[in-house]
């Protein structure tokens, strides 16, 4: 068998283990979801007339509001996902797992390879749940085509795979799950500060630059424009720039701390 067979073989191995943890113990990606959920059904039914007011510049729309919203809850939703990815790695760091798996003969790789893979199709079902409630409360795309449906699809992924691979490497840095936990907040906290809720030249001037230069505010501008046919500017290569940066950066990040030899 070749070594990429070998490698393919090893790696969905540590997939279907992955998998199974996740549905064997749902309680952390249950506890994750609820927060965008909630933060959701808060903005909308609390806020959300009073919000949209502000927004608009006229009276209040619920529904604008909504459609303004849900693309940056589909985000928080990946960030919040990955959280239970950094604590997962960590666990299986600080358990001895994964001392076991080095003495055994496997591709050393799909280790990483099975806990991305595998956060990454929690992140999409993460999201389509959320999607499906933010339909059930009114959301709406009719402007939409297949190929922008198609482009926000790739968008989520990319952005999904993106922040894993800077999950994992803060779940291999951690001493414990407590810590991988806390390492992996700014995950929740930069939507908190982005586009996600108001517009940005809605936030105070000193404010705007911490909104504006971060990863979360040019994709959630770039689904939003798919979504809704609103402007996308430069957002979209801004959003692709900063995946691809942050997937490469956490890929190198994780591979050598991961292969550094354990003292």
């Amino acid at each position: 068998m070749s070594s990429l067979s070998l490698a393919l073989r090893d790696s969905s191995t540590m997939l279907r283990r992955n998998l199974l943890h996740a549905r064997r113990y749902p309680s952390l990606t249950l506890n994750l979801l609820l927060t965008p959920i909630m933060m959701l059904l808060l903005f909308v039914y609390v806020f959300g007339d009073v919000m949209s007011a502000g927004i608009g510049g006229g009276g209040a729309d619920r529904s604008a509001y909504i459609a303004y919203l849900v693309p940056g809850i589909l985000l928080m939703t990946i960030g919040g996902t990955v959280v239970g990815t950094a604590v997962s790695v960590s666990n299986d760091m600080t358990e001895g797992i994964i001392a076991r798996f080095r003495t055994m003969a496997i591709h050393r790789g799909s280790v990483l390879v099975g806990h991305v893979v595998g956060s990454v199709l929690q992140s999409i079902a993460s999201v389509v749940l959320v999607g499906a409630v933010a339909v059930a409360i009114g959301f709406r795309s009719t402007n939409a085509t297949v190929l922008e449906w198609l482009a926000a699809f790739g968008l989520l992924v990319l952005f999904a795979l993106a922040l894993t691979w800077i999950a994992v490497g803060m779940g291999l840095i951690s001493p414990n799950a407590e810590a991988a936990s806390n390492n992996a907040l700014p995950m929740i906290l930069l939507p908190l500060l982005s586009s996600a809720f108001v517009p940005i030249d809605s936030m105070p001037g000193w404010f705007q630059p911490i909104a504006e230069y971060q990863p979360f505010t040019p994709a959630i501008e770039t689904l939003r424009g798919l979504l809704l046919g609103t402007e996308i500017g430069n957002n979209g290569w801004l959003a692709v720039a900063w995946c691809v940066g942050l997937a490469v950066l956490g890929y190198v990040w994780s591979t050598a701390k991961f292969n550094r030899d354990p003292k």
